[in-house]
């Protein structure tokens, strides 16, 4: 992977979620229809890039659908109207992951550090962007304007590197023997972490925030380099296992941060298996991926009662989460 390319799309990652948050909690929160927006966004945002996964693995320009996804997020803050605002920041924020995700995927073989380096600054996005939202900071057009400095910078870079902006994509194909059977284990770890993500709380979480937030951050990127170091068997075991018996004592701040740094490792690992579960479809299995972040959100959405509940419930989930990811990671059902 290009060192470059991977440090502009990571920008351009924290930059789109940044001002997706910030819209949605500086323009969309307060109205009658929040709730039906939140819902809306968080829709097209990730259960959508399944089928747009599938369109990208076929168009086979990347960088012009991360560039189009930046557009259509900065073209969200001048819609009239809450709804099509956050129908457009979700869909802009899908094509963006589609396009950075399959091209990370691509280029990087068989290892997994740079998927790690990509995928972790959008959690800080997240929150600096909440937090930007919240609050009565002025500078509101810096985000599209960031958006659209940053997606004509890709496609830019783009072209400079490679010399044209076809992506080189494997020919779309979702006939994989086995592929199927290894990706429900994947996509059932991943509706863990999302359900874990939106409901798991720590008696200490308001005062350490910040470095919460850098503990996910740095685990995502820390269990792609894991990964290629020990292998994704090995590293899934030592993260998800330690993660188990830290979550015990998380009502206390250090080992609560360090089991969520160990839980968040395996992400990069999910995206690379399934990946190479179905080469010949990287941007459905991505987005396949999102949806069960869709999955995991939508139970906080409804309001039912969490059903996770304390230290030892946190455990029971890193554990069984560690089950899970053992299945496809097995007897070579991925190679490991």
């Amino acid at each position: 992977m290009d060192k470059k390319m991977l440090f502009l799309y990571s920008l351009t990652h924290f930059w789109v979620d940044l001002s997706c948050a910030l819209l949605v909690f500086r323009t969309l929160a307060g109205g009658v229809d929040f709730a039906l927006c939140l819902l809306l966004y968080n829709f097209c945002a990730f259960a959508l890039q399944m089928p747009f996964g599938l369109l990208a693995d076929r168009l086979d320009q990347n960088g012009v659908v991360s560039a189009a996804g930046c557009a259509l997020t900065a073209l969200a803050y001048f819609l009239p109207g809450t709804v099509p605002a956050a129908v457009a920041a979700g869909v802009g924020n899908a094509l963006f992951h589609l396009g950075g995700g399959i091209d990370v995927l691509n280029r990087s073989g068989e290892r997994a550090w740079a998927l790690g380096v990509f995928v972790s600054p959008g959690a800080l996005g997240l929150f600096l962007g909440t937090l930007w939202g919240r609050g009565t900071a002025p500078g509101l057009l810096l985000a599209p304007a960031g958006l659209l400095l940053l997606g004509g910078a890709v496609l830019w870079l783009y072209r400079r590197i490679f010399g044209t902006l076809r992506s080189g994509n494997a020919p779309a194909d979702l006939d994989a023997p086995g592929g199927y059977g290894v990706l429900l284990p994947l996509f059932l770890v991943v509706v863990l972490r999302s359900y874990m993500g939106m409901n798991q709380a720590f008696p200490w979480k308001g005062e350490w925030a910040l470095l919460l937030t850098l503990a996910l951050v740095l685990g995502k990127t820390a269990g792609g380099f894991a990964m290629d170091r020990l292998g994704a068997k090995r590293a899934s075991a030592v993260s998800l296992g330690l993660a188990a018996v830290l979550y015990l004592a998380s009502a206390l701040p250090l080992p609560g941060m360090l089991a969520v740094f160990l839980f968040n490792m395996t992400m990069p690992v999910t995206l690379w298996a399934a990946a190479r579960a179905m080469p010949g479809a990287k941007g459905f299995t991505f987005g396949l991926l999102t949806f069960a972040l869709f999955l995991g959100f939508l139970p906080s959405w409804l309001g039912w009662p969490s059903l996770l509940r304390g230290p030892v419930s946190y455990g029971a989930v890193a554990a069984l989460s560690l089950l899970l990811l053992w299945l496809p990671l097995r007897k070579g059902a991925v190679r490991c």
